[in-house]
């Protein structure tokens, strides 16, 4: 712990993807959008959302995990976070974890995640699914999981409601606050091979009897951003619609490009960066030209892709709620 920085009074915005609060604030404005979140968070409710992640989990605390607990008491304390979610280890081989809830979000990692890391790696784990905490993410994260999870046909109160488009717009936003989450990620564990070495690993698992490089994998990594012509991007953008995170080979170079930038270091080196006690939040116009302009081309391509996704999403709406003429 003396080694890490403490990133004092420290706020989301400071380390936040462009892209995820410019498609956050996007999708906040499709119209019908918070009929769908207060229909989905008034059906389930807070202990609706509970019994369906915590249905086979246990709760972390200093009698139970106490390892697991430590750590994550030293993340909060790396992130100044005031507030202590509850933490939980759900038994489950998928290697997985989410930052879910309404009113008082909480964080469950998946056996299968907890065994696959090692200490600094479950670090990064922490780290990440505080920052979606600490960025407001939760509500909607909980609302896309419910949605993947029961499947629209299982909700009957959004029957008759022109869902695709809100899906795809949904997941969109999802893929960029994980990219969001994981500067956090980084941030705690202010080690970037770390990072990497956790993003190798979820995508291909440990090494077992074998080896594994995370040189060679952030070498993959470029070569998925770089390589290719227009039909393995059309494919890249077809593979991931649906998913709810970007693919790690991209994760971990989108990750690297920040660290590149000096951004990762006018935080942790220099101690610049916004604080909570800050009121003043840039502007949603700056995002889109923060975005544009950091990531050059491959970020204009993205987020006309972005912006296609959600002018469709807001047409579908439009006319769903257009309703009979004259009325």
């Amino acid at each position: 712990m003396a080694d890490r920085v403490i990133l004092t009074d420290i706020s989301s915005t400071a380390w936040e993807h462009p892209a995820d609060r410019a498609a956050l604030n996007t999708l906040r404005s499709i119209p019908g959008f918070d009929t769908v979140v207060r229909k989905v968070a008034g059906f389930f409710g807070e202990r609706g959302v509970r019994q369906m992640f915590l249905a086979n989990a246990v709760r972390v605390g200093p009698n139970q995990r106490p390892k697991l607990w430590k750590q994550y008491q030293e993340v909060l304390a790396t992130m100044d976070w005031p507030e202590v979610p509850e933490l939980y280890v759900s038994q489950t081989p998928l290697v997985n974890a989410a930052a879910v809830g309404f009113d008082k979000p909480f964080i469950v990692l998946n056996s299968g995640m907890v065994s696959l890391l090692n200490e600094d790696e479950r670090r990064d784990i922490l780290g990440h699914e505080l920052g979606h905490i600490m960025s407001g993410h939760t509500t909607y994260t909980t609302i896309a999981i419910i949605i993947l999870t029961v499947g629209i046909q299982n909700l009957p109160f959004l029957a008759g409601m022109a869902l695709l488009p809100f899906q795809l717009a949904l997941m969109e936003w999802y893929r960029k606050a994980e990219l969001s989450a994981d500067r956090a990620g980084l941030l705690v564990t202010q080690d970037p091979r770390v990072s990497a070495s956790t993003f190798l690993k979820m995508a291909g698992g440990g090494a077992g009897d074998d080896e594994i490089s995370v040189d060679a994998f952030l070498e993959q990594a470029a070569a998925y951003e770089t390589g290719g012509d227009f039909a393995d991007k059309v494919w890249q953008v077809i593979n991931t619609a649906f998913r709810t995170h970007p693919f790690g080979t991209v994760r971990a170079a989108e990750l690297q490009r920040w660290v590149q930038s000096g951004e990762y270091d006018k935080i942790i080196v220099q101690g610049e960066y916004r604080r909570r006690s800050d009121s003043s939040t840039p502007p949603l116009t700056d995002d889109y030209v923060d975005a544009a302009g950091y990531y050059g081309q491959q970020a204009r391509d993205a987020m006309d892709s972005l912006s296609d996704v959600f002018d469709r999403a807001r047409d579908a709406f439009n006319s769903a709620f257009k309703g009979p003429s004259g009325t």
